[in-house]
């Protein structure tokens, strides 16, 4: 193998191993699958029968009336059953780097009215969504700096009804950082260093 195709392989495994670092998904079931109800159904599950997730009840569906799966074939109703007389709220801890980056996004949709709503926080990120849609998924993407070596991420519905707001593919990922590598990143930087190197001497 030639010293170009050995460089090249080597600079190719390091961007490949930086961005699988960067778009691992630090959400654990953020697509509501984990918990197996048959097609066409739906259920509802106490939060710590969903792995994951914390908080009251969660409603899982699985393209139930007429609503698909954008991801999977599973997601939440965050207006669970069975009415408890206060809102619904679900959450999850997930291990963040101070100063790091992380980009943001789920997908969510009405099911009775336009008017249905909740509250999304996550760091320093904070928003009620109010803009939903029957019949049609939205999606909700931003970014933000962690400040802890814990981040929370939180949804919870604007009424104590049950029905609406349904949530699906809840992603949080890290920012590729060129600077700040794995040691096996760096490992293979400095192979390819000592490749190069071997090859300058072999010429003179």
């Amino acid at each position: 193998m030639s010293f170009k195709s050995i460089y090249a392989s080597c600079i190719g495994l390091m961007l490949s191993l930086m961005c699988l670092g960067a778009n691992a998904n630090l959400i654990v079931n953020g697509g509501f699958e984990d918990n197996n109800v048959a097609t066409g159904k739906w259920a509802y599950f106490s939060s710590a029968a969903v792995n994951g997730w914390e908080g009251d009840n969660i409603e899982i569906w699985d393209n139930h009336a007429g609503v698909i799966a954008l991801e999977g074939t599973q997601y939440a109703e965050l207006n669970a059953h069975p009415f408890k007389g206060s809102v619904f709220s679900i959450f999850q801890n997930f291990s963040t780097v101070v100063g790091q980056t992380y980009d943001v996004s789920f997908l969510y949709r009405a099911r009775v009215n336009n008017n249905e709503q909740f509250y999304f926080n996550v760091g320093t990120l904070s928003a009620l969504l109010n803009d939903h849609v029957v019949g049609s998924w939205k999606q909700y993407t931003g970014s933000f700096v962690a400040t802890n070596s814990t981040s929370k991420i939180t949804f919870t519905t604007y009424d104590a009804g049950t029905l609406g707001n349904f949530l699906d593919n809840v992603v949080v990922t890290a920012k590729a950082n060129v600077v700040e590598s794995s040691p096996l990143v760096m490992l293979l930087i400095g192979l390819s260093g000592l490749v190069l190197i071997r090859k300058k001497n072999i010429r003179k």
